[in-house]
């Protein structure tokens, strides 16, 4: 007797009375399968157990990844700790634990040969393919919980639970800062349902091929890649992987939530469509085949067509529904962002060296910025932007001046590097309950929003 899909549908066979197995039996037998792989266990375990190893010895050295979002205070609070570990779980972590659970669920099967005997006990394809995404996703969900508990124990177990800085100066009480650190590890979960969904559409069309398998990871690497380039913000926000760069606007006062919503429904809607074209075809597809290789042209017309299609209405969408225009960084941003941020850092500098108190009003911080030639209009990413930052102290006539050079990136993240005067924004330690720390005025992160042009 052959194997169709045709009675193994929920209407069961002549002759065989018996019905589909349980929904819930057939994802405890799934998931079971999943656990018992030995690669699966010790992926597990690495995500529940390095991220805080990671954070508790790099919190100790005397060398911090400034480079890294957040990597400068590892010193100064626990909370910093798992913002370097999601920086680095967005760019490389996510995407290949995708991969090695999603884009491979299907495929697992093609490779052993066993779709028929699947079917013959479960008696519905469209159970097994229920089964199997919620499974993958169980998984995937408790690789992410490892990453987040592992990386929140490491951090405030070795530094503490101190005030974190933000990313315009402001300071984070211990309480806000946890749970933000919280909301940024939960906004990025919607992007990783996207590259798992990308992950099951490539382990069902490409079956045994190892480009399944690798499809999600390849997928990220060119979304990132893409993120480099000088593109419109609406090109940027369009892209599934965008919400693992804008969860840094939850850092900002106020919050800069547009870009971070945009994100997290493209990402949802990514998620929605690549699930249905993986259902699709799993429910076409021949179960006869002892092997099932793929077809490029079919992944091409039946996956990757939709998917391009989906880029380019959202982007269309975006463009309509949204004040993005070009690349979102202009002079005026820069301008507020370092003085904002300046002002904040100005306070807490003036506190740790035990100064008279005084406010931002009182300040009146302004910056003039510049960008290699251009005084006027400046706009764009690059590392040739120039700040000159001025402000006025209580009392005091004259008017002071500190000079930044900024390195800004596409998607809005900058770093400030003092270049003068010294005694301002030069490198000196500053002694702090917490130990000594460096001048809080040197070196410090800002962010842009790209969206609109409110004061933040």
């Amino acid at each position: 007797m052959t194997a169709t899909v045709t009675p193994v549908h929920d209407a069961p066979a002549l002759g065989n009375p018996a019905r589909p197995v349980s929904l819930a039996r057939g994802y405890r037998f799934e998931l079971v399968k999943l656990v018992s792989q030995w690669r699966i266990r010790l992926v597990t375990l690495a995500c529940w157990i390095a991220p805080a190893l990671f954070v508790a010895a790099v919190s100790r050295q005397s060398s911090l990844p400034v480079d890294t979002l957040f990597g400068r205070w590892m010193h100064a609070t626990g909370w910093a700790g798992p913002l370097v570990v999601l920086g680095f779980a967005g760019t490389w972590a996510l995407p290949l634990l995708t991969s090695l659970v999603a884009g491979d669920v299907f495929a697992s099967e093609d490779r052993l040969g066993t779709w028929r005997h699947l079917l013959v006990a479960v008696r519905s394809p469209r159970r097994i393919f229920v089964t199997k995404t919620l499974a993958s996703l169980t998984v995937i969900l408790l690789l992410v919980a490892g990453l987040v508990c592992s990386s929140l124990a490491g951090g405030v177990l070795a530094v503490g639970n101190r005030p974190l800085v933000g990313l315009d100066g402001h300071l984070l009480t211990a309480s806000d800062a946890a749970l933000k650190v919280l909301l940024a590890w939960a906004c990025v979960l919607a992007p990783t349902l996207a590259l798992s969904a990308i992950g099951l559409l490539g382990s069902v069309m490409l079956g045994r091929s190892p480009m399944g398998l690798l499809l999600p990871a390849l997928v990220a690497l060119a979304m990132q890649l893409v993120q480099m380039l000088p593109l419109p913000v609406a090109v940027r926000l369009a892209l599934p992987g965008y919400a693992f760069i804008s969860w840094n606007g939850l850092f900002a006062s106020p919050a800069q939530l547009a870009p971070l919503m945009a994100g997290m429904a493209v990402s949802l809607v990514w998620a929605v469509l690549a699930t249905a074209l993986a259902y699709l075809h799993f429910m076409r597809r021949d179960f006869t085949s002892q092997s099932d290789d793929g077809s490029p042209l079919r992944a091409i017309t039946a996956g990757a067509l939709p998917l391009a299609g989906l880029l380019a209405l959202t982007v269309g969408v975006i463009a309509v529904t949204t004040t993005a225009n070009g690349s979102g960084i202009e002079q005026n941003k820069i301008q507020r962002s370092v003085a904002t941020a300046f002002a904040h850092l100005y306070r807490q500098q003036t506190g740790q060296l035990h100064r008279p108190d005084v406010t931002e009003a009182q300040l009146g911080a302004t910056a003039a910025c510049t960008k290699g030639s251009v005084a006027d209009g400046a706009q764009g990413p690059g590392n040739d932007w120039r700040c000159v930052v001025s402000w006025h102290l209580p009392g005091i006539e004259a008017t002071g001046t500190a000079i930044y050079q900024l390195d800004v990136t596409p998607d809005g993240r900058f770093m400030a590097d003092g270049d003068g005067p010294k005694e301002v924004n030069g490198y000196f330690l500053v002694r702090t309950p917490a130990g000594d720390t460096p001048n809080p005025l040197w070196q410090f992160d800002g962010n842009v929003g790209l969206l609109g042009t409110e004061k933040g």
